[in-house]
């Protein structure tokens, strides 16, 4: 099979028959072999029924049903997880995202040899606020930084083209699917282009990512990605080192207090008592919390080397 596309979606029963008779359109156009696969969030619609009713009508539509509400991130890794295509094209439901690019991403993967290419949405300007493209910008330079991947600018665009394999070696979980370049290039996959895609105004309902909690939350989860790429499986290196450090200089200081009370009484100088003098409390305290940062790294390699059920979801249907 030549493509799999993956959609994921939370109440687009608007969107879904004109999303898919477009890429049906598209497939036939340049005779790709190809399937699509819904995955449902959770929606409160009629989004899922029609989803089975296009599967009736075409072998080549399935569908994945979650319970409740998850996020995008876990409908992803349920959808990678049953795609049979090379090449897997991922884009939102919503009709932003054209099928039109799907024959040039194709080509980018399979014969640039590419692991993975972004979409980069052109046209924004056109509808978006002030308040929604400067955090934006800024959220894509910090990621451009932290992950090391220079030639991206729309880290968050939900269209994408990926390499078989890829797909099938990176775990997406949480939110990171803001992050898939980034967990690909830890995974080894370093071939990373970007397209400019265009991106058209929505036509139904309204955006289900607005508000500034989502870079906050993007942030957040860059801090943590990173964190887990350098350290998530040593972290006793990163808490290991720190608490001994604390422990090394809150020791000596302590030392260095007693030496000079010592001292003191040799010489028979009058002097306070160490407990009197606030420097023994911080030594005190420095020595405390470099103990429990040794603890803390001790433990999270404890749970780091037996971490299990990260993505188990509630499934009540598939077709």
């Amino acid at each position: 099979m030549d493509i799999s596309v993956v959609v994921p979606l939370y109440n687009e029963e608007e969107s879904i028959p004109e999303l898919y008779a477009w890429i049906e359109r598209v497939m036939n156009e340049n005779k790709f072999s190809y399937e699509v696969v819904f995955v449902n969030d959770g929606s409160t619609d009629r989004s899922w029924e029609i989803i089975e009713e296009l599967s009736k009508k075409d072998e080549r539509v399935h569908g994945i049903k979650f319970r409740r509400n998850y996020g995008k991130s876990p409908a992803l890794y349920c959808g990678f997880e049953v795609v049979k295509g090379d090449v897997i094209i991922t884009m939102d439901a919503d009709l932003q995202d054209s099928p039109d690019e799907i024959p040039e991403l194709y080509r980018m993967i399979t014969v640039d040899g590419y692991d993975l290419v972004s979409g980069y949405k052109q046209n924004r300007s056109q509808g978006d606020p002030l308040s929604k493209t400067i955090p934006t910008k800024l959220f894509n330079a910090t990621a451009r930084k932290v992950s090391g991947i220079h030639n991206l600018h729309d880290f968050n665009c939900g269209l994408k083209a990926y390499r078989r394999d890829v797909v099938k070696n990176i775990e997406v979980y949480g939110e990171m699917h803001r992050y898939m370049p980034y967990l690909a290039k830890n995974a080894g996959f370093d071939k990373i282009g970007e397209k400019p895609v265009h991106h058209q105004a929505r036509k139904f309902g309204k955006s289900k990512f607005m508000g500034w909690n989502r870079f906050v939350n993007g942030y957040l989860d860059l801090i943590t990605l990173w964190f887990l790429s350098s350290f998530g499986r040593k972290p006793m290196h990163v808490f290991g080192f720190l608490g001994s450090l604390m422990f090394f200089i809150g020791f000596i200081s302590a030392a260095a207090i007693g030496m000079d009370k010592l001292w003191a009484l040799s010489q028979g100088i009058p002097q306070r008592l160490v407990t009197d003098s606030p420097y023994f409390y911080i030594a005190l305290t420095m020595m405390i919390i470099g103990t429990q940062l040794f603890l803390a790294g001790f433990v999270a390699d404890l749970v780091s080397r037996s971490s299990q059920g990260r993505n188990e979801y509630q499934i009540e249907k598939t077709v």
